[in-house]
């Protein structure tokens, strides 16, 4: 079963478009091909980095760009005018909890990280990715 939380209409058509230009420095633009069209899309993502290696976390649950990137295993990180081609592995569930406390702990200001961490807190429910450049 697919288990994902949906943002707020606010969220998906402001502020998801808004916190790219006001939080560079925490905010990239994950862009990867769908899994069925084949066209890009692009999404803003919290790039986590933890004990020397960077991670995409998919907070909300299993998201479309989590799906997408769990069947392409690459994409296109941007950033402050710098994009960067990535491939990515996912990491096992056993490895996650770490990760989400990790996450939570560095992204816990940002105003539906936590809410949604505790509405979902089992780690099966988050696809983790570690980043290869």
């Amino acid at each position: 079963m697919r288990v994902y939380l949906k943002p707020p209409w606010m969220q998906r058509h402001v502020a998801n478009r808004l916190v790219p230009l006001f939080q560079r420095s925490m905010i990239s633009r994950l862009t990867v091909k769908g899994r069925r069209s084949g066209r890009e899309r692009t999404v803003p993502v919290a790039v986590l980095d933890h004990e020397g290696e960077r991670y995409l976390v998919s907070y909300r649950g299993l998201s479309d760009w989590a799906l997408n990137l769990r069947t392409t295993s690459e994409g296109r990180l941007s950033n402050r005018g710098r994009a960067e081609d990535i491939t990515v592995e996912e990491v096992p569930e056993a490895d996650r909890p770490p990760l989400l406390a990790a996450y939570r702990e560095r992204y816990s200001g940002m105003p539906t990280v936590t809410g949604v961490l505790d509405a979902l807190p089992d780690p099966a429910d988050h696809p983790v990715f570690r980043i290869r450049a």
